[in-house]
């Protein structure tokens, strides 16, 4: 997800978001309901959630404030994943990596569209503290641009 390209979400039922990329025409699968599939895989098995944030003024249950928007992020947490590389020709992740990533969106002063991921790695064979990242993916107005291309191996 940090290599430059464009990404395309849909639903893919009721209870699975579906996440393709142009570059390197990868597709991850986020479920909300029970975990999918065994993993071992580059993918792994992605559990997905709603974390809310209570609106501005919120005091509590019970008390009053204003109404506002209720706003929040996607939580993925993805595990069993095959072992690979955190970057390429980089630091190494195993198989007990625990990946967790938030996808916020942003709305500029100007009205762009922002979604900005934020992603957390976890490993304790290679990793002695978490390896953080975030990638920001600027809301396009149409699919004009979407023209995925596989992997290159170098």
């Amino acid at each position: 997800m940090r290599v430059p390209g464009r990404i395309h979400i849909t639903w893919q039922d009721d209870q699975t978001l579906k996440l393709e990329t142009d570059a390197g025409t990868q597709t991850r699968f986020f479920h909300f309901g029970p975990p999918q599939g065994q993993g071992r895989d580059w993918q792994g098995v992605s559990k997905a959630s709603w974390e809310l944030t209570p609106p501005p003024g919120f005091r509590g249950f019970g008390a009053r404030g204003p109404a506002g928007d209720q706003g929040g992020s996607l939580k993925v947490v993805t595990t069993k994943m095959k072992p690979g590389y955190l970057r390429k020709n980089g630091v190494p992740y195993s198989a007990d990596t625990i990946l967790t990533e938030y996808y916020d969106l942003v709305r500029e002063s100007n009205g762009d569209l922002y979604l900005v991921l934020t992603t957390t790695a976890e490993d304790p064979m290679y990793l002695t503290d978490p390896f953080l990242t975030s990638a920001h993916f600027r809301k396009q107005a149409d699919a004009s641009g979407w023209k995925p291309t596989p992997c290159v191996a170098r």
